[in-house]
């Protein structure tokens, strides 16, 4: 099974440089892109250096404790847009080489010759294949074909030559053919198996030797996940859940927290890796739920449901162990990374946590009672006290089987995180595989 990744694997930390026309916080594909990696070599102790015609410094997209390991290095001559640059591509549009293009293309090599002294890899993003610059195409390439470069991955979004729009402003001959023609010793990079195969017949290269790299997305910052609730997600593994399940609730008989426990226990024998967390603690009002906790352990380990029945006041406590009350802000975070809202009380006056799954957009697995029906209609799956655990999880079971939005999310969550991305196809390419 996947699991969500915390650190690169490439062998060692590496002095990694960036190239593109801008670089973030600019928004873009491609500006995205670069700002994940560099955030993620750098918290994994590589030196980044961002080299573009324009970016942002990095108090504006990089965490404050890893800003010491990226440098942003820019001269506006590698931009596309810009008074020089822009008198060259005119030239250029109409196939003329100048004088003009030629003193550009010695002033970049001097600039980049300095600029990328030191570094171990290059992960240039569509210079290769674009014409926004060609003479930032065409210094890459003098010094490429020099030797003076370390490896080179050239990330490919979009390619020139096979764009209507753009094939009138190109011409047979050099520079345009540098866009055209694959670089001995470069490694080539697409965003997907479409991009792949476009990238190979332009190149005439056979598609395996191009390295597909999809983009993916910051988990924790879009659903603006709590570093207290990130620290537990990466602790207790939820992302590796199959399903994640959510009990929000204190501890207290009522609750009908067994018949959850048997229903983890009856997934897991199905083959399923689920994950419930229990959110509440014991209710204070009676001593009796005390009580009541143990017999839920016990029952935990008794129905096979073990460590896949999580209850945070067990598990979320500071230095001395003592538990810590869980904030609004953490229970929204859960309704938010949840597959499902397990609910099986045997008594309530309303059931708010159907409202919040609700809002959520999370499907509802909750028991037949009166309040459940009112609130929730026909959205939720219930499930009657006397049934048997097994034969609920199989409902469960098919539910989730025919959502195809719960089948995204979780092949989302554990294989397009940038972490995981990166683990996955980006560190295997900076150790030269």
């Amino acid at each position: 099974m996947n699991k969500p990744v915390q650190r690169s694997a490439f062998s060692a930390p590496l002095s990694v440089a960036i190239l593109h026309y801008a670089g973030p916080p600019y928004v873009g594909g491609v500006e995205i892109t670069i700002a994940a990696h560099a955030r993620i070599l750098a918290a994994a102790g590589s030196h980044v250096r961002v080299v573009a015609g324009k970016a942002g410094q990095t108090g504006a997209w990089l965490e404050t404790a890893h800003q010491s390991r990226v440098q942003v290095l820019t001269m506006p001559e590698l931009d596309s847009r810009g008074p020089q640059v822009e008198a060259v591509n005119r030239e250029l549009a109409v196939g003329v080489v100048s004088e003009s293009f030629n003193n550009l293309v010695a002033q970049l090599c001097a600039w980049l010759g300095d600029a990328l002294a030191g570094s171990e890899a290059l992960m240039v993003h569509n210079v290769l294949t674009l014409h926004k610059n060609l003479a930032f195409t065409a210094a890459l390439h003098q010094l490429h074909h020099a030797g003076k470069l370390p490896l080179l991955l050239a990330w490919c979004h979009d390619f020139a030559w096979l764009d209507p729009l753009y094939t009138p402003e190109l011409h047979d001959g050099a520079p345009w053919n540098l866009l055209r023609q694959p670089w001995p010793g470069v490694r080539y990079v697409v965003v997907s198996e479409d991009r792949r195969e476009m990238l190979a017949g332009l190149l005439g290269l056979p598609p395996d030797e191009i390295a597909v790299v999809t983009p993916g997305v910051d988990l924790a910052g879009f659903l603006k996940l709590e570093p207290e609730t990130l620290a537990l997600v990466e602790e207790l593994e939820l992302l590796q859940a199959e399903p994640l399940l959510l009990l929000p609730a204190r501890i207290t008989r009522r609750k009908n927290i067994e018949q959850a426990i048997a229903i983890v226990g009856a997934l897991r024998q199905f083959g399923h890796a689920p994950r419930l967390v229990i959110t509440g603690p014991p209710g204070p009002h009676n001593p009796a739920n005390a009580a009541y906790l143990a017999e839920l352990q016990a029952l935990r380990e008794g129905t096979g449901a073990g460590d896949a029945v999580v209850f945070l006041y067990e598990r979320y406590v500071d230095g001395a162990g003592l538990p810590l009350p869980v904030s609004d802000a953490m229970l929204a975070d859960l309704f938010r990374l949840a597959d499902g809202l397990l609910f099986p009380s045997r008594y309530e006056g309303f059931g708010i946590p159907v409202l919040e799954a609700g809002l959520a957009g999370v499907p509802i697995f909750c028991s037949d009672i009166a309040p459940f029906r009112e609130s929730a209609d026909e959205a939720a799956l219930r499930f009657g006290f006397d049934e048997p655990a097994p034969a609920i999880a199989q409902r469960i079971s098919a539910a989730l089987h025919e959502d195809q939005r719960y089948r995204l999310r979780r092949k989302v969550r554990l294989n397009y995180t940038w972490q995981a991305i990166f683990q996955r196809n980006v560190a295997p390419l900076l150790d030269g595989e």
